[in-house]
């Protein structure tokens, strides 16, 4: 008897666990059907979908989207601030023609200046080319229901035709659609297919016989800021585009999937896919890897195919305009000083209607214009006497460095005496740590390309000081916010500051505290003393890794703005003398940032004691605000 109520007893157990792992199964299919009623039994966790893996949930937290400008390029109309792109006033676009027709019938200096006013106003402005005629007209989209989808209808001059079916119709260009007509910002819940003959079944508009192919990135307000492509004939047997709109409850709470930053719900197959699924890209901002091709940028972002080598950067670090060729930690400058990256293969050009991406780039290549981070190679040079010394493994576990080998690296002389480096940030602005300097200019002078301290090369020069610019929540007992700027003064009668001298370059300043993720191998150098505490005559660099979780090491004593840099068994370290001088990583490109200031530390080059550096980034702002906009930043202006 007590067998067999054994045995009825398991049996029912293995009923429930049956129908848990029946649920379980069809959580990816229910994500964003609006259709579905609520179900009373709870669904499995999120957490045992595999996908969700590729997503890290503290940045989830964050709610990235394409304006979170810490990930991702802001457009040429919009600026970086705090790390949003807000948009720009009109007239700060530059003027660069061909002028353009809005919506509205009006005309407009240029895509951009129509641009910055659809940003401001949160609306489609655009509409096309002044030279594709006059502005008396405009572009038009329209949707014509059918059962339950719609068919896409666009106009231009008079003459209308459908969306095409082609390998750019995809989410990113119905989201724009959807967008535009309804004036949602989720934009599509699905996009399809159908053929002409059965629009003309739906009894739609069946004289249309023509098509147009469109490729959007999703960021569009409206469709006349993709790209168009010329109309072509088209028969009974050609499909053409459908949608169907997003129309889920912004409020609601069910979703058995991913929740958009906009509140919309997506599938969880669809992340990080590099296709913008949710309408902001919050789908794409933070991953981990990314799927289905997609490619990866080390600031968590996915990007599609088409994005890669396409000439515009997208990723902050500009892995996706490197050959492939090459790895990334791996790229090298060309003795040119530019990066070398990929071309697209020769195909025949496409026939064009409208092609914006064009602009966008023009835009970008007349702004970023700011030359930073490269050194002038043809000057790293090398004679018997410099290189006796050199490669001396022993800042502490480094190496001399060769005569004007780091171009940015300055040195602070107070009232005749060197204790601290800095970075040279170009103009008249150089960049050191608050505790190397005090509020008394006329104490300082900034020594450039110096390699010994007790001798000088023939390109060394001695700028004085024109002002010091501490950080007002400087903390000298603390080390908070240790980060001071230098002004130098101007030349007699000039802008200048300094003599045009070919082993002294500019540093770039990172606008991004994600730029250069934990791992990533810099550079540190100074003059400082070494383990022993003997002072160290000639500049000495060394490779350090980034160290994440650094307050784990300080506890209480690692605040925000700080950073950790070096190994952990103490083989590399800054030491004293070292102090104000930078922390440098590259790109991909092959572009140098000053990433660290030398801060502090304890117990140098001992294990377990990594060096604590400021970290510039974290003051970006500040930095701007005192020297402006193009001294510092050649990106989102």
């Amino acid at each position: 008897m007590m067998r067999n109520t054994l045995v009825l007893l398991l049996s029912v157990l293995l009923l429930q666990l049956g129908r848990t792992f029946s649920q379980g199964g069809a959580e990816e299919d229910s994500a964003d059907d609006q259709s579905n009623p609520s179900q009373l039994t709870p669904k499995p966790t999120p957490t045992l979908t595999p996908t969700i893996r590729l997503l890290s949930q503290e940045c989830v937290s964050e709610k990235h989207t394409r304006l979170s400008c810490d990930k991702v390029f802001c457009l040429p109309w919009q600026r970086c601030i705090k790390g949003q792109c807000v948009c720009k006033i009109p007239y700060q676009c530059p003027r660069i023609r061909p002028a353009v027709c809005g919506l509205d019938k009006r005309n407009y200096l240029s895509l951009c200046h129509a641009q910055a006013i659809a940003c401001r106003d949160n609306r489609p402005v655009f509409s096309h080319y002044t030279m594709l005629g006059t502005c008396e007209e405009s572009f038009e989209v329209s949707l014509e229901v059918l059962k339950n989808e719609q068919v896409v209808h666009v106009k231009t001059f008079g003459e209308r035709a459908l969306i095409c079916d082609s390998e750019s119709w995809n989410m990113p260009a119905a989201n724009v659609i959807c967008r535009q007509v309804k004036s949602d910002a989720r934009g599509a819940q699905s996009l399809g297919t159908i053929k002409l003959e059965d629009v003309a079944e739906g009894r739609v508009q069946t004289s249309v016989r023509k098509c147009i192919s469109v490729s959007c990135t999703g960021a569009e307000h409206s469709l006349a800021e993709c790209v168009l492509y010329k109309p072509r004939l088209i028969t009974d047997s050609t499909p053409v585009a459908t949608v169907i709109c997003y129309t889920g409850q912004k409020d609601s709470k069910e979703c058995d999937g991913f929740r958009c930053v906009n509140t919309k719900c997506i599938k969880w197959k669809y992340i990080c896919d590099g296709v913008d699924h949710c309408g902001d890209n919050s789908d794409e901002m933070c991953c981990t890897d990314c799927q289905n091709g997609a490619f990866y940028c080390k600031t968590g972002v996915c990007l599609p195919k088409s994005a890669v080598g396409d000439q515009i950067r997208d990723c902050l670090g500009g892995e996706d305009e490197v050959e492939t060729s090459t790895h990334v930690n791996e790229a090298r400058p060309r003795s040119d000083g530019l990066a070398k990256v990929s071309q697209p293969e020769v195909t025949p050009e496409p026939e064009f209607w409208s092609n914006p991406k064009e602009d966008i780039l023009k835009l970008r290549n007349h702004t970023e214009t700011l030359q930073c981070g490269i050194p002038n190679m043809a000057y790293i040079h090398k004679t018997e006497e410099e290189t006796r010394h050199r490669r001396q493994k022993r800042v502490v576990g480094g190496e001399e460095a060769l005569p004007t080998q780091i171009q940015w690296q300055v040195a602070v002389e107070d009232e005749g005496k060197i204790h601290c480096g800095g970075a040279y940030l170009g103009g008249c602005w150089v960049l050191t740590a608050a505790h190397c300097v005090r509020q008394k200019p006329k104490a300082f002078r900034i020594k450039f390309s110096l390699w010994k301290k007790l001798s000088l090369l023939s390109t060394t020069d001695s700028v004085p000081v024109k002002n010091i610019i501490i950080h007002r929540d400087y903390n000298p007992r603390t080390y908070q916010n240790d980060i001071a700027l230098i002004q130098l003064e101007e030349l007699a009668n000039q802008k200048e500051c300094l003599y045009p001298n070919p082993a002294v370059r500019s540093v770039c300043v990172p606008w991004s505290p994600l730029q250069f993720p934990p791992n990533h191998t810099c550079t540190i150098s100074g003059w400082g003393r070494n383990k022993k505490g003997d002072s160290v005559n000639i500049l000495k660099w060394a490779n350090v890794s980034l160290i994440p979780n650094c307050r784990s090491y300080y506890k209480e004593r690692f605040f925000d703005g700080m950073m950790c840099a070096g190994d952990l068994e103490g083989h590399v370290d800054s030491c004293q003398g070292d102090s104000g001088g930078p922390l440098v990583c590259k790109d991909a490109n092959g572009v140098s940032y000053v990433w660290g200031i030398v801060s502090w530390g304890e117990n140098c080059g001992e294990a377990g004691f990594p060096g604590v550096y400021t970290k510039v980034a974290y003051y970006f702002e500040w930095i701007r605000q005192h020297t402006g906009w193009p001294a510092v930043t050649k990106y989102n202006q």
